[in-house]
């Protein structure tokens, strides 16, 4: 039987496994949260954001688990990390996650949560070998973005960066940003997509920063009030 819980102790031997399930499963690991940072991280707030995670476990082994980050301000969620091992997948374990970190949002915040932010990497942007690197870990990016669509994310219609972690530094240019609305929506505000990703920049950017490179995403809109959201699996061929 499938359980899944949430990871409330620090010292949870279930925080080590999950780090382990993202080193299998993910094809740059090395762009994901490490485990020995997540047990600081579950002991109190990161500046304004909440910190949670959540496990799938089978026979007492952690099969699959979701990383995200709770937003007061904006009442809205991040998503670092959803995967679950590829012995599990077409179980309904991911959607099993998603539904439970819905409910973990609305009671971590208090309120309905709006929705859910996650940014992942771009089916046509990758390089050769990057797309090597994701069949040797038996992932493919369009199918990872058409699970992402069942689950009801979209594409939020706008050039998105990840500010920095790039070459040299630099913005890293790869990843798009999807969006799953509470209930099915055709747009999302642009208040609600600049005050989240500030919110989740500024732990590791510094307030201003983070409001720097949150209003440079929002003025990409063109002065519209809200962003389009878009098939998730658009660039991937059918």
């Amino acid at each position: 039987m499938i359980t899944i819980r949430a990871i409330t102790d620090p010292g949870d031997a279930a925080i080590e496994a999950f780090g382990r399930l993202q080193q299998s499963v993910y094809f740059a690991p090395e762009t994901l949260i490490p485990a020995q940072y997540i047990p600081a991280m579950l002991s109190g707030p990161t500046g304004e954001r909440l910190n949670v995670l959540l496990v799938a476990e089978w026979e007492g082994r952690v099969i699959g688990g979701t990383l995200f980050h709770a937003f007061h301000a904006t009442k809205t969620g991040f998503s670092s990390f959803l995967g679950v091992s590829r012995e599990h997948r077409g179980q309904g374990v991911a959607r099993r996650l998603h539904v439970a970190r819905f409910e973990a949002l609305d009671r971590v915040l208090g309120a309905s949560a709006e929705g859910v932010f996650i940014d992942v990497v771009s089916p046509v942007r990758l390089s050769a070998a990057e797309l090597g690197r994701e069949r040797a870990v038996g992932s493919d990016p369009c199918d990872r973005r058409r699970a992402f669509q069942a689950l009801g994310f979209r594409q939020v219609g706008v050039r998105y960066e990840q500010p920095v972690g790039g070459p040299g530094g630099g913005p890293v240019t790869i990843l798009d940003l999807l969006y799953c609305p509470r209930e099915p929506a055709e747009s999302v505000p642009i208040e609600l997509v600049v005050g989240t990703m500030r919110e989740y920049w500024s732990p590791w950017l510094g307030d201003a920063r983070a409001a720097r490179y949150a209003t440079e995403l929002g003025r990409r809109a063109l002065n519209n009030s809200s962003m389009a959201l878009l098939a998730a699996d658009a660039d991937c061929v059918r």
